[in-house]
């Protein structure tokens, strides 16, 4: 069943949200608010917010000071508004599209136009969407990729430099990846990256980071996680790979692990403590969790 999309109704008057109501309510889930403060609390509560149909003659908060405060926060401020009110001056829709607004609907509503008005933007929103999740996820496994890693590792690693809390690295390899390409073929092996992804998001905190490192390498960014914690982590999931059996193959991993430390000044070098560590674990006869030691 296809989920509906949802849209919320910012109008101090009961009529005008009934009368908005009644057009939408058969395609799209619907929220409502009476005041611009209580917009802004639903939309916090609520981050699945696709659609704002926006009254800009409210009390106390007007249509343009709720629009200022939405794109205040990322969070927030993609989310398309269209303005609905009974006085479009020329500078008052100026002012609203400069605002961030994307249309507007003149009351008394004529159903078909908010009909098509509201699906368009609904339609644009789902493309812009797309577009954002594809440039940051990898399309195989659905896991974070390289650029995203660029972007939120960094900000993740300056976080925990700056509040001194735990932050750990651990970059895990399928053992014999090529053999597996090799002898069932890469729609096999496509497989068995794909069973390994989902272990990883099944079994990750919802701080943690999951990254498509390579074509059979991963990275998990784990925040206020220690070195004991996060072994603890890699070991079960080691375990859990090698009982997996994705597609009937047999498969194991290896888990290189490095935690913050003050010598770390960039990214870059935590990456690659926690790709020594990998080596060390591989070239030890692979199927194992190995932490970084700087003394070996």
């Amino acid at each position: 069943m296809q989920i509906k999309q949802k849209i919320l109704i910012v109008d101090d008057v009961a009529s005008n949200i009934q009368a908005l109501a009644a057009v939408l309510k058969d395609e799209y889930q619907l929220r409502v608010a009476t005041t611009g403060e209580k917009a802004l609390e639903l939309v916090s509560n609520e981050l699945d917010i696709d659609l704002i149909l926006l009254d800009i003659e409210m009390p106390e908060m007007n249509g343009f000071e709720v629009i200022l405060k939405l794109k205040e926060s990322y969070k927030t401020a993609d989310i398309p508004v269209i303005f609905v009110t009974g006085n479009i001056t020329i500078e008052d829709e100026e002012k609203g599209l400069i605002s961030g607004a994307v249309d507007y609907i003149a009351k008394p509503i004529r159903p078909v136009i908010v009909q098509a008005r509201v699906k368009t933007h609904i339609t644009l929103k789902n493309q812009r969407d797309q577009l954002k999740y594809e440039a940051v996820h990898d399309k195989l496994t659905g896991l974070y990729n390289r650029y995203q890693l660029d972007q939120e590792g960094y900000r993740k690693f300056k976080h925990a430099l700056r509040k001194k809390s735990h932050f750990t690295v651990v970059m895990i390899d399928i053992d014999n990846f090529k053999n597996v390409n090799d002898s069932y073929g890469h729609i096999i092996g496509d497989e068995v990256l794909k069973s390994i992804a989902n272990l990883l998001k099944r079994n990750r905190r919802v701080e943690d980071f999951v990254v498509r490192y390579g074509g059979e390498e991963f990275l998990m960014l784990l925040e206020e996680c220690n070195i004991e914690d996060a072994y603890a982590i890699s070991e079960s999931l080691r375990k859990d790979i090698e009982t997996l059996n994705p597609a009937g193959v047999e498969v194991s991993a290896s888990f290189g692990i490095a935690t913050l430390k003050e010598k770390h000044i960039g990214m870059d070098e935590l990456l690659k403590d926690a790709d020594d560590a990998l080596y060390k674990a591989k070239d030890s006869g692979r199927n194992k969790v190995v932490v970084f030691n700087s003394k070996d």
